[in-house]
């Protein structure tokens, strides 16, 4: 599901960092990006060192399996990862 307003509902400076993306990749924004970039103060700042200590920081598993991983919860959630 795409929330209409983190799709349309950015500021001009986002609008342009997420055009320029686009731009440069030649395919849309995927929709995790969009959300970070929406309310960072909401949910990038809290979310980024979350995600880094969970896929970076010290574990039984090594990185390449947690990215296996994350890959397959994203693919089971039928999102493009």
């Amino acid at each position: 599901m795409r929330i209409p307003r983190v799709k349309h509902g950015h500021a001009f400076k986002e609008r342009v960092v997420l055009w320029l993306i686009g731009a440069m990749n030649r395919a849309r924004v995927p929709d995790v990006i969009r959300t970070l970039m929406y309310r960072p103060a909401f949910f990038a700042k809290p979310m980024t060192p979350l995600t880094q200590r969970v896929m970076r920081g010290p574990s039984a598993w090594p990185v390449g399996e947690r990215e296996l991983f994350a890959a397959f919860v994203s693919r089971i959630n039928q999102c493009p990862f």
